[in-house]
């Protein structure tokens, strides 16, 4: 029986442009995505883009920057020692380890590496030497579908059934950025029909809100859920199909608002009445500082304790505070309050309502 449940709520975020080739832009992305990821209480994969530039593109090719994806290519190339350290990265933000290979010696990197899934692009999905080598790693999959035929997918997805390795399919179309009028929802339908023993999911590129599209998706029946990434900064440009990590977090809320809407099917726990949550709640500790802090140092283990009781607006256990940085002096024994930290966390309106809900 194959394995389903690696892809189930799984939401896929992929470094867009691979990070403009630069690896400590990738690590921040890591961090803060990783951040939104944990405290949104989803589980989610940061995806890289993984090619071996020196075959992947012919020998004669390699000065053509008049050719758009070559350049690209060549300008956001990355060393193995640089992929490594962001696959590590990845890990030690609690998210999947993801790779797209573009080919064959990429996919020993995957292996190398310990990526948990591998993705194959909708521009691969019948290559099949490629996707010989993906099959032989024994590695769970996930396919986007754009601009694919229906034999090509049938072909691709009985490949992998043969060889009984955990599939993904996901609906996408593959225009950068998409218009609301282009997503073709119903496309979740026809897969889930096709292929019902697959979890069938979302790749999406629209740029207009970051709500609509999940409460449909999920509603038909999606369960995973794949969008670009970035961060904007002064000195690279921002691609209109990428997300920033506000409106991740918004497009998590949406997932879960999807969730509430639709209930819990037979298969599934319930979700458990706010009454129980509030008390539970009460029995949570809250974070305090064990000495006295200074605004702008980084957390470690060594700089606060947990006990109860967790007030308002403060950090509990459930939070991540390892690398985080205060905002303000904090005195020994005083609870570490969500304000007092220079993070996401702090800049997220609805995550600091929901903070300041909590504790006493």
């Amino acid at each position: 029986m194959i394995n389903r449940d690696i892809f189930e709520d799984l939401f896929v975020l992929e470094l867009a442009n691979n990070h403009w080739g630069d690896v400590n832009r990738g690590l921040r992305i890591v961090k803060e995505f990783g951040t939104v990821a944990r405290y949104n209480n989803v589980r989610a994969a940061i995806k890289l883009q993984f090619r071996d530039v020196d075959s992947f593109i012919h020998k004669d090719f390699l000065h053509r920057e008049d050719i758009r994806y070559i350049k690209k290519t060549l300008d956001t190339k990355l060393s193995r020692d640089e992929l490594a350290q962001l696959t590590e990265a990845v890990r030690r933000a609690g998210c999947v380890r993801m790779a797209t290979p573009f080919d064959e010696r990429s996919v020993g990197l995957c292996v190398a590496l310990n990526v948990d899934i591998i993705k194959i692009a909708s521009s691969d999905i019948a290559d099949w030497p490629l996707m010989e080598a993906i099959a032989k790693t024994r590695k769970a999959v996930m396919v986007s579908t754009g601009g694919s035929s229906l034999k090509d997918i049938d072909d691709m997805v009985a490949f992998f059934e043969h060889r009984n390795i955990p599939l993904a399919i996901n609906h996408c179309v593959s225009i950068y950025p998409s218009e609301d009028s282009e997503l073709q929802l119903n496309q979740i339908d026809f897969l889930r029909q096709r292929y019902p023993g697959h979890i069938i999911g979302l790749s999406t590129h629209e740029y207009h809100d970051w709500h609509s599209s999940m409460l449909i998706a999920y509603a038909k029946g999606a369960r995973t859920f794949e969008r670009h990434i970035d961060i904007k900064t002064e000195d690279k440009p921002f691609s209109p199909y990428c997300s920033t990590p506000e409106q991740i977090a918004q497009w998590f809320q949406a997932f879960h608002k999807a969730r509430e809407m639709c209930g819990a099917p037979a298969t599934q726990k319930a979700p458990s009445p706010q009454k129980e949550i509030d008390y539970l709640t009460t029995l949570v500790r809250g974070v305090y500082a064990k000495r006295d802090l200074s605004a702008g140092d980084v957390l470690t283990d060594e700089d606060f304790y947990l006990a109860i009781p967790l007030q308002k607006g403060q950090l509990s256990c459930r939070e991540l505070l390892n690398d985080q940085v205060l905002a303000k002096d904090i005195k020994a024994d005083e609870p570490l309050m969500v304000d007092s930290m220079d993070s996401l966390y702090n800049r997220d309106e609805n995550l600091k309502k929901k903070l300041f809900s909590r504790g006493l």
